[in-house]
């Protein structure tokens, strides 16, 4: 069986969840029903950079969201999928446009909505806080908890098993 690493050195496009994975999992509401969510930076500079070495992200969650069509855009990301029922159909698609397999597919989540796409991409991860049944399936974990710092983990595990770990000082900071 692969290891994490050598399953990394095939990956083209990783998707994430965003709920739990790309923030805490905590839903903010006004009192007018508008809702709030917090990304990290770091996070954000992570998918930044696996789009700058080439490598599709993609953004898959369940809730419909304009927060998260709006970090999409900010991101510049292609792929910016919300209000999707099922992740795995959504996740064929992009392989499909892209003309890739499920194998050369990673994806990032914490929960049973992902559990599909997880057991069936090339890489799967999860964040340090993920449900135990999302541990148990993933191939690579973070140290960190969704929201802070794991999918920028994840983002630099696999620039780093492709040998495309970026230089300090000729990394631009955008779009985080």
């Amino acid at each position: 069986m692969p290891s994490p690493a050598e399953r990394a050195q095939k990956i083209r496009l990783v998707c994430f969840d965003v709920d739990g994975t790309l923030t805490d999992g905590r839903l903010y509401f006004d009192s007018q029903g508008g809702e709030m969510k917090c990304f990290h930076v770091h996070d954000g500079q992570g998918l930044r950079l696996l789009e700058d070495a080439g490598i599709r992200v993609a953004l898959i969650t369940a809730r419909r969201s304009n927060i998260v069509q709006a970090r999409g855009k900010d991101l510049r990301l292609r792929y910016v999928f919300d209000g999707v029922a099922d992740k795995h159909a959504v996740l064929q698609q992009i392989c499909a446009s892209e003309n890739l397999s499920l194998a050369e597919a990673a994806f990032m989540g914490d929960d049973y909505p992902d559990l599909m796409c997880l057991q069936n991409v090339g890489l799967s991860a999860c964040p340090a806080d993920a449900m135990a049944v999302i541990q148990r399936v993933a191939h690579w974990q973070s140290r960190l908890p969704g929201g802070l710092g794991a999918a920028r983990e994840f983002c630099d595990f696999i620039l780093a098993a492709q040998g495309k770990t970026p230089v300090p000082g000729n990394t631009p900071a955008v779009g985080q």
